[in-house]
């Protein structure tokens, strides 16, 4: 079972920030290195050029990432406060979250096709909501699968400028122009593949969380469905075989009931008549008692003789 309570996606986000001001940190102390790799002694922009474009590559396909963690956060708080209404029983969930989230647009499918009575396939739905979700990973996949490519993209170039520094060298033995351009080349060369190792392990990294952020999400919207969703808009024979046997279980336990309140009330009358019994014997002498009491009376006062069949 998925913890619902997690915010993975605010997890990873915060992982990201902190790796990111450290990689700043790092850059700062040691920018008088950095500026002495990349940018003093340099005779062409290739070098430039070409870690410009990876660090651009990279800046967009990070910003690209922190974008679709922070939409995947609205969406876990929303499945969260979702899933609270409906264990508390309430039939209208998505009042509480907005109709562009995920669960929303489950729940309105889900009624769509209850209303329609037509036979709802979970697994339909989780294909389609999964085919829809991997378009978001497009251009972050993509960054991914570049970052490497366009270090060793770097690297046979400037390895390129270095065979044609080498190739002046031997022809002009003499000039240094050639040697100088073949240690600009080899120099290109490790600048582009290290920057591009670095940005690659960076957002590679970042790029599988970000893959585990959605693949919990996905999960639990699945989860979701089944636990509480299906139960009330799916009807199919095995369901509806379901529910009858609850009912006839329900059943079952009202005539049990029943019957343990038909022995109750059995005891409870058996009783009464114990009760009356015992009155009855204790009101009968009392009766005796009285009417001895009025012949007494009768005589000693000296009063005519009573009718007894007045």
């Amino acid at each position: 079972m998925i913890d619902l309570s997690v915010n993975h996606s605010r997890r990873v986000l915060l992982h990201l920030l902190m790796l990111l001001l450290l990689a700043v940190a790092l850059v700062v102390l040691g920018l008088r290195e950095i500026s002495e790799v990349y940018f003093s002694n340099q005779l062409t922009d290739t070098g430039l050029i070409i870690n410009g474009f990876i660090v651009a590559l990279f800046v967009f396909g990070t910003l690209k990432i922190v974008w679709v963690l922070a939409g995947y956060q609205g969406e876990e708080a929303a499945l969260r406060r979702v899933t609270e209404a409906l264990e508390a029983g309430d039939y209208q969930p998505e009042s509480e979250v907005s109709p562009r989230r995920l669960i929303a647009q489950r729940l309105a499918a889900l009624r769509s096709l209850s209303r329609r009575n037509a036979l709802i396939d979970h697994s339909a739905l989780a294909a389609t909501l999964l085919a829809n979700e991997s378009t978001r990973l497009s251009f972050p996949r993509f960054v991914n699968n570049t970052l490497i490519l366009s270090g060793v993209f770097g690297t046979i170039v400037s390895l390129s400028m270095a065979l044609v520094g080498a190739s002046n060298l031997l022809g002009n033995v003499e000039s240094m122009a050639g040697m100088e351009q073949v240690i600009h080349g080899m120099s290109t060369a490790l600048s582009t593949t290290m920057t591009a190792i670095v940005c690659y392990l960076f957002f590679s990294y970042f790029f599988l969380k970000l893959g585990d952020v959605q693949t919990r999400l996905l999960s639990a919207i699945e989860q979701v469905t089944t636990i509480h969703l299906l139960p009330q808009y799916a009807h199919s024979s095995d369901t509806l075989l379901h529910e009858v046997a609850g009912l006839v279980r329900s059943l079952q336990q009202v005539v049990t009931q029943m019957q343990q309140a038909q022995g109750d009330y059995l005891a409870a009358g058996q009783g009464l008549r114990e009760v009356v019994s015992a009155v009855n014997k204790q009101v009968t002498p009392m009766g005796e008692n009285i009417e001895t009491i009025k012949g007494v009376l009768y005589e000693g006062f000296r009063l005519p003789p009573r009718d007894r069949d007045a």
